[in-house]
């Protein structure tokens, strides 16, 4: 058996036969982190313990295959990409194990997520310090792997200062604990070669104590490199410590036991307005004698960006300037911490510098102004004018003090390479995170970007700064250590290294030995598959492959709480069922290297399956990922001239079906009810774990419609799509009484589809006719807004119709299309008021409708009309269209509605008068299929404010 591959797993089978392992084009997503560098791995292990990390360090020791540890994989430098085994350690090590309010303390497994930990000593009033805007998905694996600061390390420091011991993997597969005392064995046998490796990093260090005390350690933010001044005789030999940064180059950190530190009782935010960044950092030495946690800084782009991506209203708060900062005060006290910030806030106007300024008094403001930083990353990454910029030089720091100095002289370097960068960061720490329009495509680009950053990197040294301040060296800055330390120190690094790991298996190519800085780039493709859409992706210059680049590997998607994407990773776990990991993978179909079967991939198929086409990605991912599109599009190329599911045929054909069903509804609902009904289930691919809804019968349908229209003249629309007409017509008078009581009287407009089943089930030809037609019909010289009941077909009306049919007609109509919600937030007479409204409702908004029209929110009309609590399921309801009723998903499908729909739903409190509304037909038909047994029924909104209803106290 010669390949090591073979060998390797014929070996694990033995030492660790529980241990999952995968291989094959379905690992691509691990070829990427959030950098610039592709490294397609031979394997991916998903190990469950300790022990089975040994059992894979032992078998690739011996076969000499390499190991990459990963958490979240958000490293930006390329620490979390290798080419032999990546150790997902985030998908079963990833437990609190323990929590010591008394000592301060937690021990966590490598894997768990910052804000996982973060939300287990909350009671505790305890948290961890620093505080990566990652901190959704990074693990704390990964934040010891790269040193991670965060946001408030002005007050925090570096993950390095808060960590108390570490269990590890050695690269020949011992288990050990690095403290602040040494190394000490896990297994008593192991105690005798544990003992001698010790020795060895103390020999090393006996002999370098004069480079280590004049070179490592000289500001807060030098990360690059190892942390050998940890290991110095008056630092006490802290082990822990100097393991921290190493970035799994010297073994394999499987749990920890960290510091915690308290939480404030009081805070306070100032935003400070500036002409620009060198501005702004030239006021951090003053503020930063007010003892603030945090001191953050942005300029204009990443705003502007924010802005057009969710909405005008998305970024509140900020004064007049094209840069800014924020300033974090905390204390004990909420009016000791108002004063302070009030007083610095006159500081620093008397300096002159700002162009304005202001204390967040609102918590909606401050935690829409953190999100914007928080979002910078992906936001610098695709901006408002569809340029593209790319880290390498995203992480360099100096001291606070020289800072402004740095930027001013960096901005001079951007200027005379001809190249533009995207500047925010951790300004009270001197650490400066930029995304820079290179050209990573071309070699006359990548040669030029090497120039930039060997440039760069003699800059930030004349400072006196680092390479690196938080993210790491990794692959793109290990080759630029030797600018900023001198031999003797590259040889110390390489040494250290040697004494963990002889052979060099551990994350080769980062900070030791590293691999060239332009090699391994993601851009650098030699020859792209031929693609051909009939999606247009107007806002990709490069079509379908410049769309699925988008993802850049931000990792927002892999968050458990927060926005609405993406429900299937949030209910399974999986990366590849990740908006990022289905990107990732469809990138590498682009390439056809490791996915050679291009639109007819099964690899590919398998990994958008489980995507509910929700589109929450589209607003929520900071680049603007439309996985729902992505996914249309090759399930369109897929099946082009084959079988498809049965489902597609059964659910994508359902306006059709419908609107003939609607001519014998009352015998063909009592068919669909008995057996007959679940056979013809099971053969349409649907599950019968669901009742099939009732349709409606035409004559009913008919006699509805006639109420949406009103005698007077009409100002709107009222677009009665198929699932309305077919299911709930009752729907579309009631929104025609709303809409006419609101001063809008609307003329409805039947028969016409907007081809959404067709455009989620991948039949695109179909949906093209469909939606020309419709088109057709409604661009007849009429400019009266359109009104649409039902949030998904509202919402592909607005951007499927125009992305698809690409012609000037589709986008005017677009233009025209507004939600029931949007109505009425923007065309009802001013001083509306609609009828009583229940104190309490039960919200399930609907995805499409959250993720496309921004800023016009059912909530925030309900909260505006004087309802008192609105309880909004926050994420997908699980449904969506024809996910939740085909036969493979339903699990699924139950498993997001148990993340947030289900859970307020059994909160109800039946002697309560509590609403619940659900525009969504999907949504209204989970929400029955989960608690219509008790009574509880979906209303849509405009149900709720119809002036014509009855309104009775009990539940509805």
């Amino acid at each position: 058996m010669s390949d090591p591959l073979a060998r390797l797993t014929a070996r694990l089978a033995e030492t660790a036969p529980g241990l999952r392992m995968d291989t094959g084009p379905g690992t691509g997503p691990y070829a990427y982190d959030a950098s610039n560098y592709r490294v397609p791995p031979r394997a991916v292990a998903f190990p469950r313990t300790a022990d089975d990390v040994c059992a894979v360090l032992r078998a690739c020791r011996e076969t000499g295959v390499p190991v990459t540890a990963r958490g979240g994989g958000t490293s930006m430098a390329g620490n979390a990409v290798g080419p032999g085994v990546v150790l997902d350690l985030s998908r079963y090590m990833n437990r609190v194990l323990d929590i010591d309010p008394a000592a301060g303390t937690a021990r966590v497994q490598a894997g768990v997520v910052l804000d996982a930990l973060c939300a287990a000593t909350a009671p505790h009033g305890l948290t961890f310090g620093p505080d990566p805007s990652s901190h959704s998905r990074c693990t704390i694996g990964g934040m010891i792997g790269n040193d991670a600061c965060g946001n408030r390390s002005v007050r925090h420091g570096r993950t390095s200062s808060h960590i108390e011991a570490l269990e590890i993997v050695t690269a020949d597969g011992m288990r050990a604990v690095a403290d602040h005392a040494g190394l000490h064995p896990l297994n008593p046998a192991d105690a005798e070669p544990v003992a001698r490796l010790e020795a060895d990093v103390r020999r090393l260090i006996d002999a370098e104590l004069a480079s280590i005390r004049t070179e490592l350690g000289r500001i807060p933010r030098q990360v690059s490199g190892y942390q050998l001044h940890h290991l110095l005789p008056e630092n006490g030999f802290d082990l822990a410590r100097a393991l921290v940064g190493t970035e799994g180059s010297c073994a394999v950190v499987t749990a920890a036991t960290v510091r915690l530190v308290a939480t404030a009782p009081a805070s306070a935010l100032l935003t400070l307005g500036y002409d620009d960044v060198v501005d702004a950092a030239e006021d951090v030495p003053e503020i930063l004698h007010w003892n603030p946690t945090a001191v953050e800084g942005m300029d204009e782009a990443i705003v502007a960006t924010m802005r057009a991506r969710r909405g005008p209203d998305s970024v509140t708060g900020l004064p007049e300037g094209r840069a800014w900062l924020y300033v974090e005060l905390d204390g004990d006290d909420e009016e000791l911490v108002a004063a302070r910030a009030a007083e610095l806030l006159d500081v620093l106007k008397a300096r002159g510098r700002m162009t304005d300024g202001r204390v967040v008094d609102s918590a909606a403001e401050r935690r829409s102004l953190w999100r914007v930083r928080e979002d910078g990353a992906g936001l610098a990454a695709r901006l408002v004018d569809g340029g593209e910029s790319w880290p390498g030089w995203e992480d360099a720091a100096a001291a606070p003090e020289e800072l402004a100095a740095y930027l001013r002289d960096f901005r001079e370097l951007l200027t005379a390479h001809g190249l533009t960068g995207v500047l925010y960061g951790h300004f009270g720490a001197g650490c400066v995170h930029v995304r820079i329009d290179f050209d990573l495509a071309t070699d006359t680009g990548r040669a030029a970007a090497r120039r930039f950053l060997g440039e760069a990197a003699a800059l930030v040294v004349e400072h006196g700064g680092t390479l690196s301040g938080e993210h790491g060296d990794g692959r793109a800055r290990g080759e630029l250590l030797e600018v900023m330390y001198s031999h003797r120190m590259i040889r110390a690094f390489a040494a250290f290294k040697e004494v963990f790991d002889p052979e060099g298996l551990l994350n080769p190519g980062v900070i030791v030995a590293p691999a060239r800085l332009d090699a391994d780039l993601a851009l650098h493709t030699p020859e792209l598959l031929p693609v051909t859409t009939l999606f247009t992706f107007p806002h990709d210059e490069d079509g379908f492959e410049g769309a699925v680049r988008r993802c850049v590997g931000i990792g927002r998607c892999r968050s458990d709480t927060g926005g609405v994407m993406c429900p299937s990773y949030r209910a399974t776990g999986e990366e590849n069922d990740s908006t990022r990991g289905r990107a990732r993978l469809l990138q590498e179909m682009v390439r056809g290297e490791t996915v050679q079967d291009g639109w007819r991939s099964t690899e590919v198929r398998d990994a958008l399956d489980l995507c509910l086409s929700c589109k929450a990605c589209s607003s929520d991912c900071p680049v603007g990922v439309d996985m729902a599109t992505y996914k249309a599009e090759f399930l369109h190329r897929h099946y082009k001239g084959r079988l498809r599911p049965r489902s597609h045929y059964s659910l994508g054909w359902l306006p059709l079906t419908s609107a003939l069903a609607g001519y014998a509804a009352r015998p063909l609902n009592a068919l669909l009810r008995g057996p007959l009904g679940r056979l013809l289930a099971r053969l349409g691919g649907v599950t019968t774990e669901r009742r099939i809804p009732a349709f409606a019968s035409r004559r009913e349908s008919r006699a509805v419609l006639r109420e949406a229209t009103t005698a007077e003249p009409s100002k709107a629309l009222l677009f009665v799509d198929s699932f309305t007409r077919a299911f709930r017509p009752q729907v579309a008078g009631a929104a025609g009484r709303v809409l006419a009581d609101a001063g809008i009287p609307t003329t409805a407009q039947d028969g016409l589809c907007c081809g959404l089943t067709w455009v989620s089930t991948g039949q695109l030809s179909v949906a093209r006719r469909i939606m020309a037609r419709t088109v057709a019909h409604l661009d007849d010289g009429d400019d009266r807004p359109i009104i649409v009941a039902e949030p998904s077909c509202a919402a592909a009306l607005k951007r499927d119709v125009p992305e698809l049919l690409g012609t000037e007609a589709a986008r005017r109509v677009a233009d025209r299309v507004h939600t029931f919600t949007g109505a009425l937030t923007d065309l009802a007479e001013p001083g509306w008021v609609p009828p009583p409204l229940p104190e309490d409702v039960v919200l399930q908004t609907h995805c499409h409708e959250y993720a496309t029209f921004k800023g016009r929110r059912p909530a925030d009309l309900l909260r505006r009309f004087g309802v008192r609590r609105v309880d909004e399921a926050e994420g997908c309801c699980g449904l969506a269209g024809n996910f939740g009723f085909e036969e493979q998903h339903y699990d699924t499908s139950m498993a997001v509605a148990g993340l947030a729909l289900k859970p307020r739903l059994d909160g109800i409190d039946r002697a309560a008068p509590t609403a619940v509304v659900a525009d969504g037909f999907s949504c209204a038909t989970q929400i029955d299929h989960l608690a219509g047994d008790r009574g509880v029924r979906a209303l849509h909104l405009a149900e709720l404010l119809d002036p014509a209803a009855d309104r009775p106290g009990e539940t509805k």
